[in-house]
């Protein structure tokens, strides 16, 4: 299990999800399609799920099938097109609201490859909606 450490003032963390986790407080949302293999949610700590805000089956496979990472930067293009839908917008709408009201949020992905994924988008995205939508 990784920790890349804080990201901003945002209050939110990144980390990949192994067997055990730390008790940080605040809230864990778990942020992959499916949930790590022989992990339960208890055992994860998770505290959201948010199905709607993880990457398409379609998408998913799409990137998968590349295995030379060169669709990463497609990968970024395709999953924030994905984002603008009304339903995956609503559920981080949601993700924004729980890092506005000021706890730690961390979210949780058990990826591998986290940089080469669509993890670093969904950081991303709602610090944009941070900062441009107060």
């Amino acid at each position: 299990m990784s920790d890349p450490g804080r990201a901003g003032r945002t209050g939110r963390t990144g980390r990949r999800e192994g067997t055990r986790h730390r008790n940080d407080g605040g809230t864990r949302v778990l942020i992959d399609r499916l949930r790590p293999r022989g992990v339960s949610r208890e055992q994860a700590g998770i505290d959201e799920w948010p199905k709607d805000i993880t990457p398409s089956k379609e998408l998913r496979s799409w990137h998968h099938e590349d295995r030379t990472g060169a669709r990463c930067d497609a990968l970024a293009d395709r999953y924030r097109a994905e984002l603008a839908d009304p339903v995956r917008a609503a559920a981080v709408d949601r993700l924004v609201g729980l890092v506005r009201e000021g706890g730690p949020v961390t979210l949780v992905t058990a990826v591998k490859g986290a940089p080469h994924s669509h993890a670093p988008v969904l950081v991303g995205h709602p610090e944009h909606e941070l900062r441009h939508h107060h």
